[in-house]
């Protein structure tokens, strides 16, 4: 990459926090648009233009997520002095909609734990392991990376909540349920005993379990579970733990802060979660809603 994207990868780091997955999909957007047009500082707008044409087969969130990354840095580089003009307007502009995320029912939660529960009676490390991760991940609603990289010291003793270090490194302080909590207390016991820092340390390792280990793991418990894998992963729990919140009274702001958002329009997605949900019940039970108009 050109000094002129590295200079703005250093600055999203620096001043505005970015996390390292964010740094790494700029870094490829921004080597693949050079790669493409050229060094970006210098790039004139007709050839900004032609990413249109190279972006063609792409999905439009894709693009959209790309065209993102470039108006970011052609700000960047008008404030530094390097362009005296703005080509993000010959970027496409791609109409997307945000997907609503998929979200396990009561019951199938439910089925879940229950599986998780039995296959930890015997206190088995790695079963009572896999439990306190899915207390965590739907009980406090955690994001994946958060969860595998959670300090033993993020655990404290005497108060029913978790230190957790998000996006950006933000922390926040989020709450930890009875259930977890006791799931916490069985894993703390049988926690193999090390050098690691980290509350679920990787397997001969100083550091921690990784975030592909953990989507293995909750995929192979969907499946002892009876449930489709494909619809099970951390992600998907967390989203389970923000709609059943919202579901039951939650206050949109309160789940903001929760979940870790900088923006209360990110959380906003679950209320279109919550209102499909009213549809579909209506549709379902009302005596009126399966007759054709």
């Amino acid at each position: 990459m050109s000094a002129a994207t590295d200079a703005f990868l250093d600055m999203l780091a620096s001043e505005r926090g970015a996390a390292a997955n964010t740094l790494a999909a700029y870094a490829r957007d921004l080597a693949q648009a050079e790669d493409a047009i050229g060094e970006l500082a210098a790039a004139p707008r007709a050839k900004v233009a032609q990413l249109a044409g190279a972006w063609a087969a792409l999905a439009p969130s894709t693009v959209a997520r790309k065209a993102s990354a470039l108006r970011q840095f052609f700000g960047f580089a008008l404030d530094e002095g390097w362009r005296d003009d703005d080509p993000s307007g010959a970027l496409p502009a791609p109409r997307t909609r945000r997907p609503l995320p998929k979200v396990l029912g009561h019951e199938a939660v439910e089925a879940l734990f229950a599986t998780a529960e039995r296959e930890a009676e015997g206190n088995k490390p790695d079963a009572v392991r896999l439990l306190a991760l899915i207390e965590l991940l739907y009980g406090s609603g955690l994001r994946a990376s958060e969860l595998v990289a959670l300090p033993l010291g993020a655990v404290p003793r005497d108060a029913p909540f978790l230190t957790v270090t998000g996006k950006g490194g933000q922390a926040r302080m989020v709450p930890v349920s009875t259930r977890a909590a006791e799931a916490l207390v069985r894993w703390r016991a049988v926690r193999p005993a090390g050098q690691s820092r980290f509350l679920f340390p990787s397997r001969g390792k100083s550091g921690h379990l990784t975030r592909v280990r953990l989507f293995q793991l909750v995929k192979a418990l969907a499946v002892r579970a009876g449930l489709d894998p494909a619809g099970v992963s951390p992600h998907v729990l967390r989203h389970a733990f923000a709609t059943h919140l919202l579901e039951g009274g939650a206050d949109l702001r309160v789940l903001q802060t929760l979940l870790g958002h900088a923006d209360i329009a990110t959380t906003q997605i679950y209320t279109h979660v919550d209102a499909a949900r009213l549809v579909e019940l209506v549709n379902s039970r009302h005596p009126l809603g399966n007759r054709k108009p």
